[in-house]
């Protein structure tokens, strides 16, 4: 695992800041289902090595988020 590829500081970067705004929206609006799904946006840009995998995780939340809280 190289934490300091490029590809790897930038997917962790990007999907970082996205849980972030996940994060303070779901306790802005008290939804549970946004403030979680930040948390563990956050949680997998520091735990998961690869950037794809990363990012394919991230994107998998986006879109189970979107359809709990529209569903």
């Amino acid at each position: 695992m190289n934490l300091l590829n490029t590809n790897f500081l930038l997917a962790s970067l990007v999907w970082g800041s996205v849980g972030v705004g996940y994060f303070i929206y779901g306790k802005k609006q008290q939804e549970v289902v946004p403030l979680v799904g930040g948390l563990i946006m956050i949680a997998i840009s520091y735990l998961v090595g690869s950037a794809l995998l990363m990012s394919l995780i991230s994107i998998g939340i986006m879109v189970a988020v979107y359809y709990i809280v529209r569903g």
